[in-house]
């Protein structure tokens, strides 16, 4: 089993910055991908970004990309999220996930059911 945990969400006027973190326990680290979704009141969960298991690429929903950064560090079993210029559009519970398999492609890796484990979801909130 794998546990995560998403922190770093919070209240933030449009244009400033959150940095959310996913941390990760269990058996062992996640060696797949892994991604952030998110999902605004009334709208289905949908894909933000993900990363490969070595960080080495990474994949971001159109409405994202320029503003978010998605990393990880596996030494510290950590993901994280920096979203920059936040716009209120950006209001929504974001979700951390692990991939089920070495999936690698940006079509794979932006599908929910490709992810097994989920965390709870953090709340970022975007006042205009």
């Amino acid at each position: 089993q794998v546990q995560l945990v998403e922190s770093g969400g919070g209240l933030v006027q449009a244009g400033g910055s959150l940095r959310l973190s996913c941390a990760a326990s269990g058996r062992t680290f996640p060696t797949y991908a892994m991604g952030w979704f998110r999902q605004a009141p009334g709208k289905e969960r949908e894909f933000a970004a993900a990363v490969t298991w070595s960080g080495g690429r990474t994949y971001y929903a159109d409405s994202v990309k320029g503003r978010f950064t998605i990393s990880r560090d596996n030494a510290k079993n950590t993901m994280y999220l920096q979203m920059n210029s936040l716009k209120p559009e950006d209001t929504a519970v974001y979700y951390c996930a692990r991939a089920k398999s070495p999936i690698s492609t940006a079509q794979a890796m932006g599908v929910m059911k490709q992810y097994d484990y989920w965390g709870q979801g953090t709340q970022v909130t975007v006042s205009s």
